[in-house]
């Protein structure tokens, strides 16, 4: 049962993950994104991975995105912006296709072929120092470097109107 569900919140995660690539509105394609980041993590949980989607939806759902709503914040998203950039982008995809078809065809061979799975290991121990003694440093660091997005936003905009 909880296979069908891990494959069912994979698919969903994949639907997601198409759709905020595909989207022209940058608002709608994070939303897509942060659907697509939750429902891989309940993919993980369903198949008993539970640092991993704990790790999931704290960084990745959590503090990614956050750094994604600065961003949106920053990015100029007038008409005019938007056509420089479809017609800038138009001819580009190409290499990139390229470079992902390159990583994904051994992915695809290893996974049809049955590989053998890893085993847990290293990943237990790095979870319980992360989340035990060292939890409010790795807090703090999250602190700083928001602090340091926010600063730099700040100092960009200024020499911008100055």
């Amino acid at each position: 049962m909880s296979q069908f569900v891990a494959l069912w919140c994979a698919a969903v995660a994949l639907a997601c993950a198409i759709l905020a690539v595909t989207r022209p509105a940058i608002v709608h394609a994070l939303i897509w994104l942060v659907t697509a980041l939750l429902s891989l993590a309940a993919c993980f949980f369903a198949l008993g991975a539970s640092f991993a989607g704990a790790v999931q939806v704290l960084i990745y759902a959590g503090a990614i995105v956050a750094v994604f709503v600065f961003v949106v914040m920053t990015v100029d998203a007038s008409p005019e912006a938007l056509a420089r950039e479809r017609a800038r982008l138009a001819q580009g995809w190409k290499r990139p296709a390229a470079a992902v078809a390159m990583v994904a065809m051994p992915l695809a061979l290893g996974l049809a072929s049955g590989a053998a799975q890893p085993v847990a290991g290293p990943e237990q121990s790095l979870g319980a120092l992360l989340f035990g003694p060292w939890a409010l440093a790795v807090e703090a660091a999250s602190g700083l470097l928001l602090a340091a997005l926010m600063g730099a936003r700040h100092l960009g905009r200024r020499r911008r109107d100055g």
